[in-house]
């Protein structure tokens, strides 16, 4: 006697709860990575400590990421992604013509909120340095970035006078974002969030204008 056919489960039912659980999963692995590398550091952290922070077991952890740097990667991609498009954000909300010192009050608060993000930011940067395939990736967030404020620049243009000696808006996108690399390395030493986002916020406005007069 042939053996009854199970009932079809309704389409995609079972693959839709999967995903959403492998999605969470992962974002709770990652989450609890971000903490513990920010107190400890990449090169000081294990497998185990991660699982053990996320309440997941090692398969858990297999079955998302191949190894540690692999998810040290995915991590920083996360967070870089979503700083580049909230500095884009912060960027897009004036009318044709700049207000720098506004604009420069929203982007230091999206970008000098989080100092566990720039201890891990400097850990990658320093795997970066040694390894060329991740170098890449920190030059292409760094590149969002410097993108990011080069096409609000451009977008102010007769409505905003850079001054002359940045040349043009992509010489100015970088000297923004060498100005926020000083000010975040003294930030990593004394902690001290206020200070350092009164002083970029000082060191951009200069930067921007010709420092004798509001940019209309």
């Amino acid at each position: 006697m042939p053996m009854p056919m199970p009932m079809p489960m309704p389409p995609g039912d079972t693959p839709r709860r999967v995903t959403r659980r492998r999605v969470a999963t992962r974002a709770r692995l990652l989450d609890a990575a971000f903490t513990v590398f920010a107190a400890k550091g990449f090169g000081r952290v294990s497998i185990e400590e991660i699982c053990e922070a996320a309440g997941y077991s090692r398969g858990a952890f297999y079955s998302n990421f191949a190894t540690l740097d692999e998810l040290f990667f995915a991590l920083y991609q996360d967070r870089a992604d979503l700083i580049a498009a909230q500095v884009a954000e912060a960027l897009a909300q004036d009318g044709p013509g700049l207000d720098v010192p506004a604009a420069v009050d929203r982007v230091t608060e999206v970008l000098l909120l989080d100092v566990d993000w720039l201890l891990v930011k400097t850990d990658f940067l320093v795997h970066a340095a040694r390894d060329p395939d991740v170098a890449r990736a920190l030059l292409d967030h760094r590149a969002r970035l410097r993108e990011a404020v080069a096409d609000r620049l451009f977008r102010a243009r007769g409505h905003t006078e850079l001054p002359a000696v940045l040349g043009d808006v992509d010489s100015a996108a970088h000297a923004v974002v060498a100005a926020y690399d000083g000010v975040t390395t003294q930030l990593l030493l004394d902690k001290d969030v206020e200070a350092a986002r009164a002083w970029l916020k000082q060191l951009l406005t200069a930067l921007l204008t010709d420092g004798s007069r509001t940019p209309v």
